[in-house]
């Protein structure tokens, strides 16, 4: 059977794009991919890339007052929105661009449609448009999930936030993942009032207990107030902003209340599970280790399997995808020992297993130390920050390293080249420190703080 294409990609952001593109400029494959949003997906357009501008931003009030402290003669007003909201949105509108013209180049011809399956082969757009495929690969991504809560309209979700018209002078935050805490922050940063209801014990969860928890006695000294135990109960506008009822017993009105309780996967209404594509309990398409489903002809990846939930993962499951099948070089993706970070203030940086999960596999010691920089303690700043690194008792491999620090996610970078490589406690003993930094101590622990 003749096919109008070789590969067929649906979804534009990241995974997708790069998948197309090397698809067709290094194999000669004849590619085509449908985006009915704005090419860049989540990280480009409302994720990664405009959260860190935000970050950056919500930084230079903490930095003057820094300087201030320092000996410099500096004063700074309140952010003005307007002004870095439209340099924001040129930059994104720039990035799409580039994106555009990546595929372009590559040979890819873009549809900006919506598009489904119709069978294993067959892909209907919303433009009326039927295309074949020898591949499908479906790089859809997720989306934020908006509770289900009495009133819960009058709140936002974290797509929404990068388009508000001005800042609020308060906000409630519901959710403890590194979405809603990136965002007290941020607000934080920027002057907003910022609490935070997150139902769990701890805010973080799934990171190493002593760097979340240090994360939160962080956020907690910059002013924002975490509420945890806590929940939305239901939501109603007032004449000064929206009515909050919590499960704590507290009554409170915020002039914005954002949701950051999770994300799902986008895989609804795109015919699926009629053609055979097993669909998991949360949504997320099923897929095996070369991120084919249970239909031959159809890849999934990003996202919308919800694996590791990271862009730079995506990337590399769409360079594996176009290995395994346009270069004839079975590529399993590998998910083992991915770095990441929450750019939270401090920033948490991590690789490997936490000390819990460590400990439940094999014996273990613990090396770690918290301490005020050389940047803080000078200017009686209470800021700490916490260097650590988990070894294993027998192999004496480091299982896991964790940062909270300013700047961890540079730091985990290099540092997860080294736990990537399979390095020892031995290893980083022998590397000579550089100093002064606060980064020196992860080669300078010399007994551990416990074993485990």
């Amino acid at each position: 059977m003749a096919f109008d294409y070789d590969l067929f990609v649906i979804g534009g952001g990241s995974g997708g794009v790069r998948a197309a593109r090397v698809a067709a400029g290094e194999t000669g494959a004849k590619v085509a991919l449908a985006e009915m949003d704005r090419y860049g997906g989540t990280c480009v357009i409302r994720g990664c890339v405009p959260k860190k501008l935000m970050v950056f931003a919500s930084t230079y009030a903490g930095a003057m007052e820094d300087a201030r402290a320092y000996g410099w003669e500096v004063s700074a007003g309140g952010l003005d929105w307007g002004a870095f909201h439209d340099r924001l949105e040129g930059e994104l509108n720039r990035l799409e661009g580039v994106y555009r013209n990546l595929l372009k180049g590559s040979g890819v011809i873009s549809f900006d449609a919506r598009a489904r399956l119709k069978d294993p082969h067959t892909v209907e757009l919303s433009t009326g448009e039927t295309v074949t495929a020898k591949h499908i690969l479906i790089a859809t991504g997720g989306r934020p999930v908006r509770p289900d809560i009495p009133g819960a309209e009058l709140g936002i979700v974290s797509d929404d936030i990068f388009h508000v018209k001005e800042l609020p002078r308060s906000i409630l935050i519901l959710g403890g993942g590194f979405i809603a805490c990136e965002f007290a922050c941020i607000m934080k940063g920027m002057g907003v009032d910022v609490t935070l209801y997150y139902r769990g014990a701890q805010i973080l969860r799934g990171f190493d207990d002593e760097a979340r928890g240090l994360v939160a006695t962080e956020m907690h000294q910059k002013g924002i107030e975490i509420c945890t135990g806590t929940n939305i109960l239901s939501m109603e506008k007032a004449s000064d902003g929206i009515l909050v009822k919590a499960t704590n017993g507290d009554e409170k009105v915020f002039d914005q209340v954002l949701f950051a309780t999770g994300r799902a996967p986008n895989s609804d209404d795109m015919g699926l599970e009629d053609i055979g594509v097993q669909i998991g309990r949360r949504g997320e398409i099923v897929v095996d280790e070369y991120s084919q489903t249970k239909v031959p002809s159809i890849y999934a990846i990003g996202d919308v399997t919800d694996r590791i939930n990271l862009t730079p993962v995506a990337i590399r499951e769409g360079m594996a995808f176009v290995e395994t099948v346009f270069k004839g070089n079975p590529t399993p993706v590998d998910h083992k020992l991915v770095p990441s970070a929450v750019f939270t203030q401090p920033e948490l940086g991590t690789v490997g297993l936490t000390e819990e999960e460590a400990s439940e596999q094999e014996p273990i010691e613990v090396y770690a130390t918290s301490f005020r920089p050389m940047q803080s303690s000078f200017i009686d700043r209470p800021d700490r920050v916490l260097m650590k690194l988990i070894v294993s008792k027998e192999t004496r491999k480091v299982l896991g390293c964790h940062i909270v620090a300013p700047q961890a996610g540079e730091m985990i970078q290099l540092a997860g080249i080294a736990v990537k490589m399979g390095a020892t406690k031995e290893d980083f003993d022998r590397t000579v420190a550089v100093h002064p930094t606060m980064s020196e101590e992860l080669v300078t622990m010399r007994a551990p703080v416990r074993t485990a």
